[in-house]
C-alpha cells in the first residue's frame, strides 16, 4: 500500500468534526450515511479505492478462506484420497488467521467510532 495517496488524517477530522457540528446546529443526532455517496475528502486519488471497498473485498477473502477449509476438511473427513492432511490444516490455519485479523480490525473501527463520537465540538 502506498502511504503518500493517503488523505491527511487531520484534515479528515477536521471535516468530520465540521459534519458533526453541522449536524448538531440542524438538531440531527444521528444519520445513516451511504459512504458511496459522501465525498467527504475531495483530494483522493481517484484509483485507491474507498475504505469500504476495501473493508468488502477483505471480509470477502476471509469468507472465501473459510469456504475454502471447510471443503477441504469435508473432503478429507469423506475420504477423499487426492486431499492431504497437510492442505487441510494449512487452510484452517490461513482461515483462522484471517478470520482473528478481521475480528482485530473490527474491534479497532468500533474503538475508533466511539472515540470519535466521545470528541467535544
Amino acid at each position: 500500500m502506498n502511504v503518500t495517496n493517503r488523505p491527511d488524517i487531520n484534515a479528515l477530522l477536521m471535516n468530520m468534526r465540521d459534519i458533526r457540528s453541522e449536524m448538531h446546529n440542524q438538531g440531527i443526532n444521528h444519520v445513516a450515511l451511504d459512504v458511496k455517496d459522501t465525498n467527504v475528502v475531495n483530494n483522493v486519488d481517484k484509483t485507491t479505492p474507498a475504505f469500504s471497498e476495501m473493508l468488502t473485498n477483505a471480509i470477502d477473502s476471509v469468507n472465501n478462506l473459510q469456504q475454502e477449509s471447510g471443503n477441504l476438511s469435508k473432503a478429507y473427513a469423506m475420504g477423499d484420497e487426492s486431499v492431504k492432511i497437510e492442505e487441510v490444516m494449512i487452510a484452517g490455519e490461513k482461515a483462522r488467521v484471517g478470520f482473528q485479523a478481521t475480528l482485530q480490525v473490527r474491534n479497532k473501527l468500533i474503538e475508533a467510532y466511539q472515540d470519535i463520537m466521545n470528541m467535544p465540538i
